[in-house]
């Protein structure tokens, strides 16, 4: 009996043993990097295991899409196009083969207009080798200037070589396995100091800093990369002094403390955690989604979160919803001007907003819908009868009852198309849309109580990724809305194809995948946010993140647009197309060149 109970013991401290192996693999910490950063450090950025994040990468959904073989076909022409000298996938190679760990880049100091940057990383293997990458780097990014200067400084037993070039000073130095940089040989000595083990007073350190110490407790254990930065220290060091008597312009930046946000990999998914270190602006009770009745099958977007509307009615927010949206700042521009308050406001309506996008297969363009709650309806019908009854100059609007519910309707005529904005109010929700059709089905939605949305399998699968969100929530249909913008664009691409066949060099149309190849990697995407005692904490997971979408189609829209202007140049009157202009008939062969 004895022996038995032996070996259970034995197998539980084996298995103990594994566990705590297995989490420590997994687990990344900045504590390396801040103990050697000064503790007045404004802003850093950290790559625990670049080779281990790639690997991660490599396995996510985003990364599956990639390897498809459709979609390298389609790549391959383009790919053809781009230049392989000094190529990204190069440096990448090079970093790999130092096995590069705790790399950082940080802002140490900023005076005068001069940021004091310091940085560095482990590697492993041959320190010959790592320090002549390095000196490759340099003298790619210092170039072929004739005024170069090369200089070896002596300190504590390291040879620092300081190079400049004009007003770029780049100082690097090898201590045991890290290579340490700055653009200020000063700033590059505490670094060794600290490594070297000569500045042992751990209180002097970023590690030691509180502020950074509670951002970083609400990050992730393990990441694929962080970045922090010291919020209202930067903006005393960069904004401008405020003349007496001004409004100052950065009042809501000087809220924030401190910023923190880190990148990881779960499962196939990427996901973001946000924290913004700054006091409550809003203190409105917890999310309760009561918009999400409006969503259906067909919805490919779904956020709900808090307005924050100030004294004068203008709208901000915090964290993910900070963007203003053009539509309800028209609104509150309307009351503020006929003298409703924002008592008035609040006594009609509650704080929290959904915004739902829907995009049915029969429909060629998506509608989007936004909805506030009704807490008196009375004051509610007032605040819409001030606003439609004094409209803007050509602008009119009509008045309806129906089943309960008054729409409020205007017309607007556009390039490609007309729209009808209408305003839905009932007794207990106001809904706005494009047309008065969506504006209808949606209240009727919301009158049922139940939610299409709410009942998928994808919106509750991607809830469950998510802490419970408090303040705010986005959910996204990344295979929906490709699955619909294929559908809409495809039929156009072919025939800009036709019309400008030199886009034949460069794409070829006839391979473009189909869009289940790309839709069976494309699961929701959601964000979650929530204010945890000293901040908001924003989480965002799923193929991409929304911080990550928002930023890509910002890029598309952008490249999309130069492609049109350039295309429209080309397409343009007094210039030949060379598709559409006969094609000139040669000249019959004389008898002496008949071959």
């Amino acid at each position: 009996m004895k022996r038995f109970l032996l070996l259970v013991l034995v197998a539980a401290l084996t298995a103990g043993a594994i566990w705590y192996a297995l989490r420590s693999s997994q687990h990344t910490s900045s504590a390396t990097v801040t103990a050697l950063l000064p503790r007045e450090t404004l802003a850093f950025v950290h790559l625990p295991d670049f080779t281990k994040s790639r690997a991660a990468l490599h396995q996510t959904d985003l990364y599956q899409i990639w390897r498809e073989p459709a979609v390298q076909e389609f790549l391959q022409k383009p790919r053809a196009k781009i230049p392989t000298k000094g190529s990204v996938g190069q440096t990448i190679q090079q970093w790999e083969a130092l096995e590069m760990k705790d790399a950082f880049l940080a802002v140490v100091s900023l005076e005068y207009s001069a940021w004091k940057i310091v940085g560095g990383f482990r590697f492993k293997g041959d320190p010959g080798n790592a320090e002549t990458m390095v000196a490759n780097w340099k003298t790619q990014l210092l170039g072929n200037a004739s005024d170069i200067k090369h200089e070896t400084v002596e300190y504590q037993g390291h040879q620092i070589q300081a190079d400049s070039a004009g007003i770029v000073n780049l100082s690097t130095v090898r201590a045991g396995q890290w290579i340490f940089v700055a653009n200020d040989l000063e700033q590059l000595k505490p670094l060794l100091d600290r490594a070297d083990g000569r500045l042992k007073d751990a209180k002097t350190t970023l590690g030691a800093d509180e502020v950074c110490a509670a951002a970083f407790r609400h990050m992730p254990s393990s990441y694929a990369a962080v970045g922090y930065a010291r919020v209202d220290r930067l903006v005393e060091k960069l904004a401008a002094p405020e003349k007496a008597g001004a409004p100052d312009q950065m009042s809501a930046l000087r809220q924030i403390r401190s910023f923190c946000g880190a990148t990881s990999f779960d499962g196939g998914k990427i996901r973001d955690t946000f924290f913004v270190g700054m006091p409550k602006l809003v203190d409105a009770g917890r999310l309760t989604r009561a918009s999400l009745s409006l969503g259906t099958k067909d919805t490919f977007l779904y956020a709900a979160g808090f307005l924050n509307l100030s004294k004068e009615l203008q709208l901000t927010g915090p964290g993910a919803f900070g963007a203003q949206m053009s539509g309800l700042q028209k609104i509150t521009g309307a009351l503020s001007a006929h003298g409703i308050t924002l008592e008035t406001w609040n006594s009609a309506f509650g704080p929290e907003f959904g915004l739902v996008g829907d995009w049915p297969a029969t429909s060629h363009w998506p509608a989007l819908l936004a909805a506030l709650p009704v807490k008196d309806a009375a004051q509610a019908n007032k605040i819409l009868t001030t606003i439609t009854t004094a409209p803007e100059e050509g602008e009119a609007w009509t008045r309806e009852e129906k089943e309960g519910v008054s729409y409020f309707t205007t017309q607007r005529a556009g390039n490609f198309f007309s729209l009808s904005p209408t305003l839905g109010l009932s007794d207990r929700m106001l809904i706005g849309g494009a047309d008065r059709g969506s504006v209808e089905a949606a209240m009727k939605r919301s009158a049922s109580g139940g939610s299409e949305l709410g009942a998928s399998r994808n919106f509750q699968n991607a809830e469950r990724l998510l802490p419970t969100a408090e303040q705010g929530f986005v959910y996204i249909d990344p295979a929906l809305i490709y699955a619909r913008v294929d559908a809409a664009l495809r039929p156009w691409l072919f025939m800009g194809a036709a019309l400008a066949p030199g886009m034949s060099d460069t794409v070829d149309l006839t391979k473009l995948p189909a869009p289940e190849v790309i839709t069976r990697h494309l699961s929701p995407i959601a964000l979650s946010q929530s204010y945890d005692r000293d901040g908001y904490v924003a989480e965002s997971v799923g193929p991409v993140t929304v911080y990550q979408t928002v930023l890509g189609t910002a890029a598309l829209g952008g490249a999309a647009a130069v492609l049109y202007r350039k295309q429209a140049r080309w397409l343009s009157p007094g210039r030949a197309n060379p598709s559409l202009s006969p094609t000139p008939v040669a000249p019959s062969p004389s008898p002496d060149n008949t071959p």
